[in-house]
């Protein structure tokens, strides 16, 4: 999962609930900056037992290019309220439809950001009705199901929350990682910053953990699909990633004839990796209207 340094929204954002017709979700709505002109509206959506929080770190410097960000947490995710122990709500054309109705509320067409899990969500939302969309952007995220090894780390998390209660289980995942990687210091305040991951694991409804966590052990090859519909692309990713490795990734953007980008010095999380590069490499896709859209003459 991303670690951002901190769980205070950026200067200037508001943290809310937004309405819709599908619900209510918690989102972090940060602002053109002062004096920019505005360029337009991203809806960031996160990954797999990530938050809105992932993408504090981008917002700034994306609203000093001139666009407002509406980082959301989905149906069941950190603050936003889901069943317990219903998966159907969970289905990917549930959590699909639910993007929808937030762009809807929002009121204007939207370039659409999903990070890992975020971004097979956010390819099915664009498959059901890309109308509404400016562009979609998979940030480490690729066209099926995710690594062998990975598809091993969501089985064991399934089969330890039929068993155990989440905090039982953030207990034993505390137990098992080094320190660094289950989150002591990882934020600004040390202690402080593992309590709000801590806060935040508990927040999640197991049920949405575990359809979530079956997609993506699931997830089948849709690039094709994408491909044929008429809008821009972006396959961003760190330069290693253990859950799709960048070769695929490179494939990927091949095929859907898309603007291809390399950070350096990032893993699976660009966003909280190396935020100033990832939020350049954003803003320059946005910006850049004259990319050509559309299906590929090949694939």
């Amino acid at each position: 999962m991303s670690r951002p340094p901190t769980f205070v929204p950026p200067p200037g954002a508001r943290a809310y609930r937004l309405r819709t017709a599908r619900g209510e979700f918690a989102v972090v709505d940060a602002p053109v900056a002062a004096g920019v002109e505005p360029r337009g509206v991203a809806l960031l959506v996160p990954g797999f037992t990530g938050s809105k929080e992932d993408f504090n770190p981008l917002q700034v410097p994306l609203g000093e290019r001139g666009y407002r960000t509406v980082a959301v947490d989905g149906r069941g995710q950190f603050e936003s309220d889901g069943h317990e122990h219903d998966e159907s709500v969970y289905a990917q054309e549930e959590l699909a439809r639910d993007l929808l109705a937030q762009v809807e509320a929002l009121g204007t067409e939207v370039h659409l950001l999903g990070h890992s899990l975020g971004g097979q969500i956010s390819r099915a939302a664009v498959l059901t009705d890309h109308s509404s969309f400016r562009s979609l952007t998979l940030m480490a995220s690729g066209p099926a199901q995710i690594s062998v090894g990975q598809q091993q780390r969501v089985k064991l998390l399934r089969d330890a929350l039929a068993v155990m209660t989440m905090a039982e289980v953030w207990e034993t995942i505390q137990a098992m990682e080094l320190p660094e990687e289950a989150g002591t210091g990882a934020l600004d305040g040390g202690l402080d910053g593992r309590e709000d991951l801590r806060r935040r694991w508990l927040g999640n409804k197991p049920a949405q953990l575990i359809a979530t966590g079956r997609q993506l052990c699931a997830e089948p090859d849709r690039v094709a699909e994408l491909a044929a519909v008429p809008l821009r692309f972006h396959v961003l990713s760190g330069a290693a990633d253990d859950t799709w490795p960048v070769p695929l990734l490179d494939e990927m953007a091949v095929r859907l004839r898309a603007c291809r980008t390399v950070i350096e010095g990032a893993l699976h999380s660009p966003n909280t990796d190396q935020p100033s590069a990832t939020a350049r490499a954003l803003a320059d896709f946005w910006d850049d209207g004259d990319h050509p859209a559309g299906p590929p003459d090949s694939l």
